[in-house]
């Protein structure tokens, strides 16, 4: 054999094991890359159709690079806390607020899953369930589902049954009917649920004054009953034995009791005073005294276009309404707004004073006057 056939054997052989080097690395460079894949394989999925063919395998690599972090809770706390989407807001700020409230360590991790399915789009704005101890894949999940969110509704306490029917029908989530909410909460509906506070109602009456106000919590196209359902299950909670001990050592049945709350509920700015407004309504009530409570009279003559109407000139001896206490003795039929547990309390726990009138205080700070006398009460008029 000459020099130059061993030649050629020789860079044959070294051609073959380069050949088997160069097999063997990409065999352990895709074992590696698959070892990384793996525990991202069932979470990372298919892509968003509308990336690029760059942006598409950039964001995918960046995933697989961090895949430990990206199946990695923030922590095992299971705590729910409810996370609010504003309107508008983009997914690199929801990402940092993420960061800020605990749920997850890492916002560019997130911005970049939620860019890789396209969920970054769907994101809407509401009330979002969330824990510490989901992955990056389940929140960015619950983030892009419309159905997980929730929506925030507030009723206010004073309001009348209108009033929130009103509210309710202008949110655009809630698959809600005025229509029907003011059957089921007018005189005579159908019972919703078994609820105790049904066992308090007159014969014919409304539910007014039992429509708790509170903030809640609902899912897109949660019906009107489901509404009322919360909002019942929420009033049961305040009337517990304590409550009609309290208002039994007044000879008061509940539907009285809230009766006086909701006249405390229209009269009250400060919660302190409450008791004292109480106390105020006992003493007349006490000597048969009426009540001349202008709230009353505004929910005597109110009008879908104001509830609460003003009623400073009016002549209220014209106004026949049993409603109006300024011509009547005693209580109004029925509540006249709806209540929450201050004014409550307020009348299982009023304060003994000898008051027997008020006015509001001249400062604008929603305070009021008390008085003992008809003279001193008109001392206390505003100049």
């Amino acid at each position: 054999m000459n020099i130059r056939q061993r030649r050629r054997r020789v860079d044959a052989l070294a051609l073959f094991l380069l050949f088997t080097l160069t097999l063997c690395a990409l065999v352990i460079v895709g074992a590696n890359v698959w070892a990384r894949l793996s525990p991202v394989n069932s979470v990372l999925g298919d892509p968003d159709a509308e990336l690029g063919f760059v942006e598409r395998n950039a964001l995918a690599a960046y995933l697989i690079l961090y895949a430990e972090e990206l199946t990695k809770p923030a922590s095992t706390d299971n705590t729910p806390q409810t996370f609010t989407v504003t309107s508008g807001e983009v997914a690199e700020d929801i990402a940092s607020r993420l960061v800020n409230a605990g749920l997850i360590t890492d916002a560019r991790l997130l911005s970049f899953y939620l860019r890789y399915h396209g969920l970054d789009k769907t994101i809407e704005a509401g009330d979002f369930i969330l824990r510490p101890n989901m992955t990056i894949p389940e929140i960015a999940r619950t983030l892009g589902d419309a159905s997980a969110r929730e929506v925030p509704v507030r009723v206010i306490e004073g309001w009348r049954r209108e009033q929130i029917a009103q509210s309710l029908a202008a949110n655009p989530n809630l698959n809600f009917s005025t229509e029907e909410w003011l059957a089921l909460t007018g005189p005579n509906a159908e019972k919703v649920g078994d609820y105790a506070l049904y066992a308090e109602l007159p014969s014919g009456a409304s539910l007014e004054g039992f429509l708790y106000p509170d903030t809640y919590l609902f899912k897109p196209d949660t019906t009107t009953r489901d509404i009322l359902r919360k909002l019942l299950a929420e009033f049961d909670q305040q009337i517990t034995p304590d409550f009609r001990f309290a208002i039994g050592q007044r000879s008061l049945t509940v539907y009285q009791a809230v009766i006086i709350a909701s006249l405390i509920e229209r009269e009250a700015v400060l919660d302190e005073e409450r008791p004292v407004i109480a106390s105020v309504i006992f003493n007349r009530l006490a000597i048969g005294q009426p009540l001349q409570i202008d709230a009353t009279v505004q929910y005597a003559i109110a009008q879908p276009e104001n509830w609460w109407p003003p009623v400073a000139g009016l002549d209220f001896r014209t106004i026949a309404s049993p409603y109006n206490t300024y011509i009547i003795n005693g209580l109004p039929p029925a509540p006249i707004s709806n209540v929450r547990a201050a004014s409550l309390q307020a009348v299982a726990q009023p304060v003994a004073t000898d008051y027997y009138y008020y006015r509001a205080a001249c400062d604008g700070s929603g305070r009021h006057n008390f008085s003992r006398t008809y003279d001193e009460h008109l001392a206390n008029a505003c100049p």
